[in-house]
């Protein structure tokens, strides 16, 4: 297997859940950071998600194009090539953090264009979406997750929604680090009154415990992990046709700063895919930083000397980047479970 398909994604999520295991999402912006992702996977034995946020798909297209639509399908048709060369592992295809302002010029022609694809037999370019309805009410979040969850059939995808506020910045959308960040027992209720429970389409759910995005020291985000427990279990507990007591497959973001028992819970109550965006883009950069101190003299035409080619080449210090933003991917794999556990 390489690129998921819509049949084997749902396999490797319901294999997580049932296993007690998560999938790194890692957010990617470049065919360089791509490949650290696919290397880590590799090395690690493990399936796993790349994704791009709304900034990455405008990146993507380079700065003069600056379209998030061609970003993502050049990034797919690129990603689904080499991909292809890694046969021991599956990987499923993401767009991140949707907002309502994006919606018409990002997700919903993506999956226009998807379903187009599943008209003709094709598989999805992408495997699943993100709707981010955390700036808005939870009324019109629900409303439009429906209207997405139903594009979503018709193209063969996935919808992860997020319900609650991430706190901290993302992509240029931020939110206060205050007490709002906790979804509540009646918000799960909520979501399957409207979504379902799988019968109208798959989804899975990002409800805040206290999540915030990017970088921060070990115990300055307050977590409450038992608050997914109580949602899975109050959500379970009011519709008796629910999957067992972990009816949600649940996502993880904002986990930077996060102790290794607290992401271990997380997990254990459901979490199936934890997002990795801030730790590997520091790795990957660290490492750029690190070739340029050491050879300063080298990659800058100091005092009228002409350098040294092979260290200023940019393959030079990408190869290092790649390997050091690989050992993150590795270790984020261990650490969620999902090591050693690629579907055969």
């Amino acid at each position: 297997m390489t690129v998921a398909t819509s049949e084997r994604y749902a396999q490797m999520l319901d294999s997580a859940r049932q296993g007690g295991y998560a999938f790194p999402a890692i957010n990617v912006t470049s065919t360089q950071t791509l490949n650290a992702a696919l290397q880590g996977f590799a090395e690690a034995e493990s399936d796993g998600i790349i994704q791009v946020s709304v900034g990455s798909a405008s990146y993507l297209s380079g700065k003069a194009v600056n379209d998030r639509v061609v970003g993502s399908i050049a990034f797919a048709r690129f990603a689904r090539e080499v991909i292809g060369r890694y046969p021991n592992i599956t990987v499923a295809l993401h767009t991140d953090h949707c907002a309502v302002q994006y919606l018409d010029g990002w997700v919903r022609p993506l999956l226009d264009y998807e379903a187009e694809q599943v008209s003709h037999g094709e598989e999805p370019l992408f495997q699943s979406h993100m709707w981010d309805g955390s700036t808005i009410s939870l009324d019109r979040n629900l409303e439009i997750a429906k209207e997405l969850l139903e594009k979503s059939v018709r193209a063969r995808t996935i919808l992860e929604i997020e319900i609650g506020a991430v706190g901290g910045e993302e992509d240029g959308q931020s939110a206060a680090i205050n007490d709002s960040l906790y979804s509540t027992v009646e918000d799960g209720r909520r979501v399957v009154r409207e979504l379902g429970l799988g019968e109208n389409g798959r989804y899975m759910a990002a409800f805040t415990f206290g999540n915030v995005h990017g970088a921060y020291k070990p115990g300055f985000v307050k977590l409450r992990p038992g608050l997914l427990k109580e949602i899975q279990e109050g959500t379970a507990a009011s519709f008796p046709q629910a999957n067992g007591d972990k009816p949600f497959l649940l996502v993880f973001h904002g986990g930077s700063g996060s102790r290794p028992e607290e992401i271990a819970e997380a997990v254990s109550y459901g979490v199936v895919k934890m997002n990795i965006d801030t730790d590997t883009q520091y790795a990957f950069t660290r490492a750029v930083a690190d070739h340029m101190f050491k050879n300063y003299n080298e990659v800058l035409k100091v005092d009228g000397e002409v350098g040294e080619k092979k260290l200023y080449d940019p393959r030079s210090w990408g190869r290092e980047s790649e390997d050091a933003m690989a050992e993150r991917v590795i270790e984020a794999c261990t650490q969620l479970g999902s090591a050693g556990k690629a579907l055969r």
